[in-house]
């Protein structure tokens, strides 16, 4: 079964053994904010999206599940 978006914050949240709070405070977010996005209670911005990925050195492919090589149709 895949992971959902907030299932992929909450894991890699842990990850880096920090509470709801310490990554708010991180991110410049409410710890509110982040458990409703770990909860899937929120819609993330396209922001919230940049920051997360900029703090976790990740892609937004994955936090967003596409698949690994996708090709630009636009040339």
């Amino acid at each position: 079964m895949k992971k959902t978006f907030g299932e992929k914050i909450k894991n890699l949240r842990e990850d880096c053994d920090l509470t709801q709070q310490a990554l708010g405070r991180e991110l410049n977010m409410t710890q509110r904010k982040i458990s409703y996005l770990e909860n899937n209670k929120y819609e993330p911005s396209i922001e919230d999206i940049r920051i997360l990925c900029l703090f976790f050195k990740i892609s937004s492919d994955y936090l967003l599940g596409l698949p690994k090589g996708l090709k630009n149709p636009i040339k």
